[in-house]
């Protein structure tokens, strides 16, 4: 009696395992990441759950320029995007805020355009619209024949903190209202809601909000890249198995336990699904617009962006799935440099979906 060898994926199978070591690792964005530091699992993270409110914060004020500084060097040698302008707009927010609004669009646009209105990523706790990552994302966009908007959301810490949940959901909410208000004099046929990680789980939160606040009808379309959505990163929940398979891929998830008690401060939030979208009922989530949600293949949060596809489609929603192979957290738009083509097809793709909602 013969028996069959099960090859579990990742660190499921080698507990030593490391995303530069693994091998479905895209080789060119492995070779990025072991020249910046980042190939192997790194010392144990000083910012945990565990971790003092007072240490969080003050690690959130050391991380953010590190994120920025990566970033940096990762998109401040390529060339500018040809034919596109932008301009900014500050709106008041719901709570009395400014907000900065970035709209970038074609030079020779004519006639209304879809808008995708972008959330950026950072665990919703740092990073910033303007950071030369996410005004490279849009430049791209609006160059395929979109009206890109990026909403400079209060974070839970960094420098646009310290402001909890619902902070920066409500101003991505009243970010998205004006630019529905004012459509017709920014050129915007329909509007869909985007972004990366933490910008993925407030895209999914701006859309539960709409519709628990009775303007769902202005959302046409959500796509959500690697959304950040369980909350569960303190103590991963077996059904959920790429936090472990995947587990400091260039993510961490004790680390993330400690961006995620910055967020909701711990408490009762937790489950709210406008603060941590897995956690929303079937009845929250009938009746939403089309979605498409991507994830990555060696990404802690593959499978949790794959669990809401899942609730997204019982719930009765048009919904598509799609998985970037090869590629860590993010990392479709992270190296834009080093794999170009993989770069074009998300925002081909997030192109492709804007119009045909």
């Amino acid at each position: 009696m013969s028996t069959t060898e099960v090859h579990r994926p990742g660190r499921l199978g080698d507990p030593d395992m490391t995303i530069a070591e693994d091998p479905r690792a895209d080789p060119r964005m492995a070779a990025v990441l072991e020249l910046v530091g980042m190939g192997g699992h790194g010392e144990p993270s000083p910012a945990t759950a565990d971790t003092s409110m007072e240490d969080l914060y003050a690690w959130v004020n050391e991380a953010e320029p590190g994120f920025e500084m990566l970033f940096g060097a990762l998109f401040g040698d390529l060339p500018p995007v040809e034919g596109v302008e932008s301009r900014t707009e500050v709106i008041s927010g719901v709570d009395g805020n400014d907000i900065n609004l970035y709209i970038h669009r074609q030079t020779d646009a004519e006639g209304p355009q879809p808008c995708v209105y972008h959330i950026h990523g950072g665990g919703m706790v740092l990073l910033k619209a303007s950071g030369l990552s996410y005004v490279r994302w849009r430049d791209e966009l609006a160059a395929l024949g979109l009206v890109a908007i990026g909403v400079e959301f209060r974070n839970g810490g960094g420098e646009l903190g310290n402001h909890p949940f619902p902070a920066g959901l409500n101003d991505c909410a009243s970010g998205l209202q004006w630019v529905a208000a004012n459509s017709e004099a920014l050129g915007v046929s329909t509007i869909t809601v985007s972004g990366e990680s933490g910008g993925g789980n407030l895209t999914l939160a701006t859309a539960l909000k709409a519709k628990s606040d009775g303007y769902l009808d202005l959302i046409d379309g959500v796509f959500a890249q690697c959304p950040y959505i369980s909350g569960m990163y303190a103590d991963p929940p077996a059904d959920l198995p790429s936090l472990h398979e995947n587990n400091q891929y260039f993510l961490d998830c004790e680390n993330m336990g400690g961006i995620a008690k910055v967020y909701d401060l711990g408490g009762p939030d937790r489950t709210n699904p406008l603060a941590w979208p897995l956690h929303a009922t079937a009845d929250d989530l009938a009746g939403l617009p089309p979605h498409v949600i991507s994830v990555n293949e060696l990404d802690p949060l593959r499978d949790e962006g794959l669990a809401y596809y899942r609730k997204l489609a019982a719930a009765g929603n048009s919904v598509q799935a799609r998985t970037v192979n090869g590629t860590c957290h993010a990392g479709d738009v992270i190296f834009r440099g080093a794999m170009p083509e993989v770069y074009a097809a998300t925002a081909a793709a997030l192109r492709d979906f804007a119009y045909s909602v």
